[in-house]
């Protein structure tokens, strides 16, 4: 048996165990799910349901074909919040504790699975990263239960009040956007306290361990990585732009209707932070204007960090499409920013993943504009918007989730698996050795006329 073992170790790359684990641990948890002891009605949950909510939660998404505070009792949202934790730090956080907490020394293998699920080039140091991201999730999630407590404790009393902050100090932090208050943030909108922490637990997970750990090191090592330094410069943009043109574009409409200043800034603020792959809302998206429906398109397209909680393309992607566009409209042919030269692989595979994204995308609304009906008060946008919110896994949506048909269901559950594992990470776990091997030989060159 161990014998085996080694073999199928062999046999299959580190992105294959990777991209089979997130898929083990999703039909593990849509199949506890179908049981009747985590539904409130004591019946048991059709499959496909289960294995939707499973995937949501796995892919810490937050779309739901059925209302999670009303549907499932405390043990199935105690489960939901621990698959989120889960998929949200990486389905190999379980085995890793496990091995740190008995002192066993982790193989080669393991190391090269973690360094595939943090994206990382090395595989130096990867365990001492991953036991840092632990104890860094477990002190920020603390501390958003704690804050998190002093609404929800007087609100739903001292037992429910710890509970309902712990899942969502989890479920804000992993960007999962699941709520037990039926409605997300809709009917705590002046709640400007409740908005704002909601927000930084949101922007804490979607940055990435990585740019983490260079923050909380600036004072002794007064230096942080390019990685660093693209994704908190994307990401602040985004911030800022998204709130400038919300608050230009939403002032009237889709924010809130009467309240004071700070509450209508915090809400046109967290419209800016929300689609950034967290999916709690405290607005009415079918109220909202185009231009802000494309703008959260957009934002929910490029989502958070590599190597966070967050999904989509990713902000050091885009930051990188970016400058080797500017190096190019300059006249260069490399890459620079921040006095370096970003690695021409590293482009290659920025523009790769671009391309296969939005063809992704496309096809999916294609498909779903055929198989899924549209509201006469609506357009195409209708289905849009829950493709990128899917593929970004975030969890917003127009109302077009709990009405999705069979054939709806498992599109958007590929899109929410999809956008958590990693597009390059499931077409190299789909090629053979020899398709992943370079070829040793080279053909002739010869130019295409571009543009």
């Amino acid at each position: 048996m161990i014998k085996q073992n080694k073999q199928i170790k062999k046999r299959l790359p580190a992105v294959q165990l990777l991209a089979l684990g997130f898929f083990l641990l999703i039909l593990v948890g849509g199949g506890l799910l179908t049981l009747p002891f985590f539904s409130n009605s004591g019946h048991g949950t059709n499959f496909i349901d289960a294995l939707f909510t499973a995937t949501s939660a796995v892919c810490v998404t937050g779309l739901t074909t059925l209302n999670t505070a009303e549907h499932w009792n405390s043990a199935g949202q105690f489960l939901i919040m621990l698959l989120i934790e889960i998929g949200g730090l990486g389905f190999m956080m379980v085995p890793i504790l496990c091995f740190a907490l008995i002192k066993k020394k982790v193989s080669l293998s393991t190391r090269i699975i973690l360094k595939e699920a943090l994206n990382l080039e090395e595989v130096s140091g990867v365990m001492k990263l991953m036991l840092y991201i632990l104890k860094l999730a477990f002190v920020i999630q603390l501390i958003g239960t704690v804050a998190l407590s002093f609404v929800f404790v007087p609100e739903f009393g001292w037992l429910k009040g710890i509970w309902y902050s712990l899942f969502h100090a989890i479920s804000s932090f992993c960007n999962a956007g699941f709520d037990l208050l039926g409605d997300s943030l809709a009917n705590h909108q002046q709640n400007v306290y409740l908005i704002m922490v909601v927000s930084a637990l949101i922007i804490s997970g979607g940055l990435g361990f990585i740019v983490w750990r260079d923050l909380l090191e600036y004072h002794q090592k007064k230096k942080m990585t390019i990685h660093s330094k693209i994704a908190l410069t994307v990401t602040g943009t985004l911030l800022l732009g998204g709130f400038v043109v919300f608050f230009f574009t939403e002032h009237n409409g889709a924010t809130l209707v009467e309240g004071n200043m700070f509450q209508r800034l915090a809400n046109t603020f967290f419209m800016s932070v929300t689609p950034r792959t967290a999916g709690y809302y405290s607005v009415d998206y079918l109220h909202m204007s185009h231009t802000g429906l494309i703008l959260t398109m957009f934002l929910m397209y490029i989502g958070g960090t590599s190597g966070s909680t967050a999904g989509g393309l990713k902000t050091t992607t885009l930051g990188v499409l970016l400058i080797q566009m500017r190096s190019m409209l300059k006249g260069h042919t490399r890459a620079e920013a921040f006095g370096r030269t970003i690695r021409q692989g590293a482009v290659l595979r920025a523009l790769t993943l671009f391309f296969i994204t939005l063809t992704l995308c496309v096809v999916a609304i294609m498909i779903l504009s055929v198989t899924e009906t549209i509201p006469k008060t609506s357009g195409i946008e209708y289905i849009a918007f829950e493709v990128f919110s899917a593929f970004g896994t975030v969890g917003l949506t127009m109302g077009l989730t709990p009405d999705l048909t069979a054939i709806g269901k498992l599109i958007i559950i590929a899109l929410m698996y999809i956008g958590r594992v990693g597009v390059l990470t499931v077409v190299f776990s789909l090629m053979t050795k020899a398709q992943r091997t370079q070829s040793k030989y080279k053909y002739p060159e010869e130019s295409v006329m571009i543009g």
